[in-house]
């Protein structure tokens, strides 16, 4: 018998990064009024994290191919540095466990 080890993609890693950075700003402000979400949007290079409320914003960009994870630099693009690889198991465990609704986790150190 052999075993069949399920690893995540760079896209259910995403997700699940967004589901962190919902999760941190719902406890944060549990009574907020305010709708903001983050969502996924998938381009053909990089997975944009996107932050929404009264406006889109760009929380962070993730390259599609490797799981690199980037700070936004603009709309359109991402810093150099990555901060973070959603393929690296260890790296993807510090991302979610630093994961913060403002973006600090991604300022270098």
């Amino acid at each position: 018998m052999s075993k069949t080890l399920f690893v995540d993609t760079v896209y259910e890693r995403a997700h699940k990064l967004g589901q962190a950075l919902q999760q941190n700003y719902d406890n944060q402000y549990p009574n907020s009024y305010s709708d903001t979400v983050f969502d996924i949007k998938e381009g053909r290079k990089y997975i944009k994290i996107v932050q929404i409320n009264n406006q889109e914003s760009v929380h962070a960009f993730i390259d599609a191919k490797t799981g690199d994870v980037f700070k936004p630099a603009s709309w359109r693009g991402p810093a150099k540095i990555a901060r973070y690889n959603l393929l690296d198991d260890k790296s993807y465990a510090q991302c979610l466990a630093r994961a913060d609704w403002a973006g600090g986790y991604l300022y270098l150190r």
